[in-house]
């Protein structure tokens, strides 16, 4: 497969695209600093540099084209102002989607948040953060030309991953290791019986694989 990742340096789209590299895939993940291609590089993965606060459509279509699977992995960032969560965490999501309709790529993945809502109440950045991303989600969900599936996972953690999970619709608050995080969009990419689904995802004591399989009915 060739998936093309937005927010391609990110910590958890570095190690998807080492998961997927190491089997075989061919991973292209959009980076806005061409100073970060060789990190991706590093873990197999062609770097693609491309500003998604200000491209076009037609040019992330071109990015998207021919590819099996398109994954919104972009983020403003922690110590980015609210204006920055509208532009990337809302808007990127929605350029990228609608790339990927033009582009013909109905495989549509999305790492977005626990408690993303777009009617979430509060003014501080983070409770924007979570309307924005919800926002996104929400637009993402309304593509009858996407096969889309939502990932929201819990409080992100640099432990090394355990395999170990609960997947479900909702699993109440818990942290998640972003290693499981990256192995369940694989997971997730190789189960298209996932389409259509918005799943929250935290440490259980369910391997990943059974996990995946038993949301998609399987």
């Amino acid at each position: 497969m060739r998936i093309v990742i937005a927010g391609g340096h990110g910590q958890i789209a570095l190690r998807l695209e080492r998961l997927l590299a190491a089997r075989g895939d061919e991973a292209a993940g959009i980076i806005r600093n061409p100073g970060q291609s060789d990190d991706l590089r590093a873990v197999g993965a062609e770097p693609v540099v491309l500003d998604l606060e200000s491209a076009t459509v037609d040019q992330v279509a071109e990015v998207l084209r021919g590819a099996d699977a398109a994954v919104f992995a972009a983020g403003a960032g922690p110590d980015s102002g609210t204006a920055r969560k509208d532009t990337v965490d809302r808007g990127a999501a929605v350029l990228f989607a609608d790339a990927a309709e033009r582009a013909g790529v109905r495989r549509y993945l999305v790492v977005s948040a626990m408690g993303a809502d777009p009617d979430h109440a509060g003014d501080e950045v983070f409770d924007v953060y979570l309307r924005a991303k919800g926002a996104a989600d929400a637009e993402v969900r309304s593509r009858p030309a996407l096969d889309w599936t939502i990932l929201r996972p819990g409080m992100l953690t640099n432990d090394a991953g355990t395999g170990q999970v609960l997947l479900a619709a909702s699993t109440g608050r818990g942290p998640v290791p972003r290693d499981d995080v990256a192995a369940a969009l694989v997971e997730l990419l190789d189960t298209p019986a996932t389409a259509g689904l918005t799943l929250e995802l935290i440490s259980g004591n369910v391997p990943l694989t059974v996990a995946v399989k038993d949301i998609a009915g399987n």
